[in-house]
């Protein structure tokens, strides 16, 4: 599977490592992914999602139903 959040939509941006002397070489720079199981009461199941950290500190905040909610409406989440 990709290295992409499945609620936000964050993936992978690319870039430049630069060295001492300014050489220039491309790079990635990875979302910090974590696959985490949810317990969904409304539909009594659990799910399994990769998310990232800041997605999860949201989930904490809002909890997960709303959170999936709404990357329902606008079209993100992948499940």
């Amino acid at each position: 599977m990709a290295r992409v959040c499945q609620i936000s939509g964050k993936r992978p941006l690319s870039g430049n490592n630069v060295s001492h002397a300014h050489n220039k070489t491309k790079r990635k720079f990875y979302p910090n992914l974590h696959k985490k199981r949810f317990y969904i009461p409304e539909e009594d199941k659990w799910i399994t999602l990769k998310v990232s950290a800041s997605v999860l500190r949201t989930i904490n905040k809002n909890g997960i139903t709303s959170v999936l909610r709404k990357a329902r409406k606008q079209g993100n989440v992948l499940v």
